[in-house]
């Protein structure tokens, strides 16, 4: 049971690459020759910006309505959870409360990538549903070692109002429980874009 869903999630991982490529590729009159465009930016209309964001991301993985669900379970038992993946859409606040503004959303997965330490590979974006940034987003993908103070994670990209962002985000647990394995950690974000 577990290969067709490790093939499955191989498969996901694939496609997010080639897309990556696409995003700085370009076919020319569907051949399959691959060319890298070329293009003068104006200067003047391309100002970068700084945006800075400090946002509670909230983990919740049990009770009636979970915002991350596990999608594939180690294959064998490992003290660190190797190779586990969870789904998630994960609300993102202005405070650490739950009850506090929703702004948007976390929405992706983690996978736990190492066999020596709580080690998570995160692919998601925050996407955003509220304020001037309403319908934009930022993708984050990187390493996660949870058990750290402060973790940092590159920001590789955007859409809307963050096209070609670029940038880094730092992630510090600000609650977790045992119990139900519920978590908030805060992410700090600067991003520049255009």
């Amino acid at each position: 049971m577990a290969a067709p869903q490790q093939n499955s999630i191989f498969l996901l991982l694939l496609s997010i690459s080639i897309l990556l490529c696409f995003v700085h590729c370009h076919i020319i009159d569907g051949h399959d020759d691959i060319n890298l465009v070329e293009l003068e930016l104006d200067q003047k209309a391309m100002k970068q910006k700084l945006s800075h964001f400090r946002l509670y991301w909230h983990d919740i993985v049990g009770g009636s309505s979970p915002s991350s669900i596990p999608i594939l379970k180690p294959a064998t038992k490992t003290g660190f959870g190797f190779g586990a993946v969870s789904m998630i859409d994960n609300p993102l606040t202005l405070r650490p409360e739950l009850s506090s503004k929703v702004v948007g959303k976390a929405q992706g997965f983690y996978a736990a990538a190492s066999q020596e330490e709580i080690g998570l590979l995160m692919a998601m974006n925050f996407f955003f549903t509220y304020g001037k940034y309403n319908g934009s987003s930022i993708t984050i993908l990187g390493r996660n070692a949870v058990l750290n103070d402060v973790r940092e994670m590159p920001v590789i990209g955007g859409s809307g109002l963050f096209r070609f962002a670029r940038g880094y985000a730092q992630a510090r647990t600000h609650d977790f429980d045992f119990k139900s394995g519920n978590a908030t950690v805060e992410y700090t974000i600067y991003v520049l874009h255009f």
